[in-house]
C-alpha cells in the first residue's frame, strides 16, 4: 500500500487538467468582465458623440425652432443605437456672456432634461471659453448604461458630457417659435 501511495505521489499525469480547472473560471469571468467594460466604454463614447453632434447641429444654424430642436434630439437618439435610449437625457442651450463675462442663458431646450431658465446664470463654464458679449452653444447629455447581463456590472453607470461650441453663421443662435 505504501508503494502504491509513493507511486501515486510521483505521477504527474493530469496536472495540467487540474491547473486548467482552477484557472478556467477566473479567465472566463475576466473575459466576460472585459466584454462588459468594453460595451460600457462604447456607450460612453456614443454619449459623448451625441453631445457633440447636437451642439454642432445647433451651432451650424443662425436660428432654430422648437421643431428643429425636436428633430435634432431625434437624430441624437439615432446616434446612440444600438444602445437603449430610455435613459438618454439631452439639453442644448445658447449662452451669452454679459459685460462682466458671466454666462447667461438666452434660451434652452431639453429632451428628458429640463430646460434652463432664460436669463439664469450658468456656472461651471470653463474659463477662457467666453468673454464679454460672446455667445456659445452648450450641449449636455446624460446617459445611464445598464448592463444587459447584470453579473459583472450589477449597477447602472451614468455618463455625463458637456460641449461648448461657437455659432458658425452668426454671433448668436436665435430660437424662433
Amino acid at each position: 500500500m505504501i508503494g502504491f501511495l509513493r507511486k501515486l505521489g510521483r505521477d504527474r499525469r493530469g496536472v495540467s487538467a487540474v491547473e486548467f480547472a482552477l484557472i478556467a473560471p477566473v479567465m472566463i469571468a475576466f473575459y466576460f468582465g472585459m466584454a462588459e467594460v468594453t460595451q460600457a466604454l462604447l456607450a460612453e463614447r456614443k454619449a459623448a458623440h451625441t453631445a457633440s453632434a447636437i451642439g454642432d447641429l445647433v451651432a451650424q444654424s443662425s436660428s432654430v425652432s422648437s421643431a428643429d430642436l425636436t428633430d435634432i434630439f431625434s437624430i441624437a437618439s439615432t446616434i446612440m443605437q444600438p444602445y437603449s435610449t430610455t435613459s438618454l437625457k439631452m439639453r442644448v442651450s445658447s449662452l451669452t456672456a454679459d459685460s462682466g463675462g458671466t454666462p447667461k442663458v438666452d434660451w434652452s431646450s431639453g429632451s428628458g432634461m429640463s430646460a434652463l431658465t432664460t436669463g439664469a446664470t450658468v456656472t461651471g463654464v470653463p474659463t477662457g471659453v467666453m468673454t464679454a458679449g460672446q455667445s456659445v452653444v452648450m450641449s449636455e447629455v446624460t446617459y445611464s448604461y445598464d448592463s444587459p447581463v447584470n453579473v459583472m456590472m450589477p449597477n447602472a453607470v451614468t455618463f455625463s458630457r458637456k460641449f461648448y461650441l461657437r455659432p458658425r453663421k452668426s454671433d448668436k443662435v436665435a430660437k424662433t417659435n
